[in-house]
């Protein structure tokens, strides 16, 4: 492999950043260690995962070849035929389909070339039950010469069953000046700005891209008016719909990028399926929307959260750490109007509301009793309006 002397030296460098996945990986590569059969990569998005995962496979591949380089450099191509790489085929969903035959059927057949064979499975916090169900056994009693390795963005969404079985392996979050230079590389005043956003995504790539673009940048403006509204006693502005609005768009986004997907896969089913197909696609349209809907205002609330988060260490006396750096005017402004106590009890607000998001609760009313909380915590409003 370019720039490494063996898919060992490869794997170390893929895992240098990741003192846990070091940690674990490393050693069980080496003449005494002993592989697990299945891992869980998980860590926030752009951490390296995938090319950790990759330099994996080499280097279990690779063990006996008269030619290990040559292994690995077919691994990175995708060109090795003993390894599986399965993404998510279904409304982003991973189904049995994903599954079935590409790792359970083919787990139980012998490698072609080496003398394993590695099934990479992305994004596994979106497999189904049924899809779950389908890899429990192969992921509790697999062929001695199966490894799998699961990736996740989102450790908590990961089915228990599924966990449980694996041996995980964190990768922590980048510098936010590395995830700021990978997005907006040019530097300058956008700089600036994407320094702020990679702060605010706390070492996720894949958020501070979001925060960076123009939807990034409308939610961002929401959730700061959300914590400012209920900071200054303006809560009758009902600042909880701008959220509400940018959400939403999101869910719509999500669901007609997935209905432009599924057109393409139902024209090539048969008639006698198709009604069905249909349907199963109407579902998960809906439960496509609802997801993204969810993750935007959840990220709405997080920024929200943050905002006071800055407001409370420059009234502490820690401007240092404010991570909406291109705000921080507005971050002290903030600051001289209200004590470190009340912000502490707002944070812890929010953080409760968040967590009831997932609880299916009504997220208009969830918000506008958050709003009305807030104010009266932040802004001395001992009456709030009954929502």
């Amino acid at each position: 492999m370019p720039g490494s002397s063996s898919p060992a030296d490869a794997l170390a460098a893929a895992v240098e950043r990741h003192p846990h996945a070091r940690a674990v990986l490393l050693p069980a590569l080496s003449p005494q260690g002993a592989p697990s059969h299945a891992y869980l990569f998980h860590g926030p998005a752009g951490t390296g995962k995938r090319t950790a995962a990759s330099a994996l496979a080499a280097a279990l591949l690779a063990e006996g070849a008269a030619e290990p380089e040559v292994v690995a450099e077919r691994v990175a191509r995708g060109t090795h035929p003993d390894v599986t790489w399965v993404r998510p085929s279904g409304a982003a969903e991973m189904l049995v389909a994903d599954v079935e035959e590409p790792v359970v059927a083919a787990a139980t057949r012998t490698p072609f070339e080496a003398a394993r064979r590695v099934f990479v499975l992305e994004a596994a916090d979106t497999m189904n039950d049924q899809a779950a169900n389908r890899l429990l056994k192969t992921l509790e009693e697999p062929p001695s010469f199966v490894h799998l390795v699961l990736l996740t963005d989102r450790r908590s969404d990961v089915l228990a069953t599924i966990a449980s079985r694996c041996q995980l392996v964190r990768f922590d979050p980048l510098p936010a000046e590395v995830v700021a230079q990978r997005i907006a590389p040019e530097g300058g005043a956008e700089g600036a700005r994407a320094l702020a956003c990679a702060r605010l995504a706390q070492g996720d790539a894949a958020i501070a891209r979001t925060l960076v673009g123009e939807s990034g940048a409308a939610l961002r403006a929401s959730a700061e008016a959300f914590a400012r509204a209920a900071l200054h006693g303006d809560t009758a502005s009902r600042p909880w719909l701008a959220l509400l609005d940018t959400a939403k768009r999101a869910g719509a986004a999500a669901g007609e990028e997935l209905e432009r997907r599924l057109e393409g896969e139902l024209e090539l089913l048969p008639a006698r399926e198709r009604k069905k197909a249909e349907r199963d696609a109407t579902e998960g349209r809906r439960r496509g929307e609802r997801r993204a809907r969810v993750r935007t205002l959840d990220l709405g609330l997080q920024l929200a959260e943050l905002w006071l988060r800055d407001v409370l260490c420059v009234s502490e006396g820690a401007a240092e750490l404010v991570l909406a750096v291109d705000r921080a005017q507005e971050v002290a402004e903030d600051a001289s109007a209200v004590g470190a106590a009340a912000l502490l009890e707002g944070v812890g607000l929010v953080s409760d509301t968040r967590l009831s998001l997932a609880l299916n609760v009504g997220e208009e009313l969830a918000l506008e009793a958050l709003a009305y909380r807030l104010q009266a915590v932040l802004a001395g409003d001992a009456q709030p309006a009954a929502v």
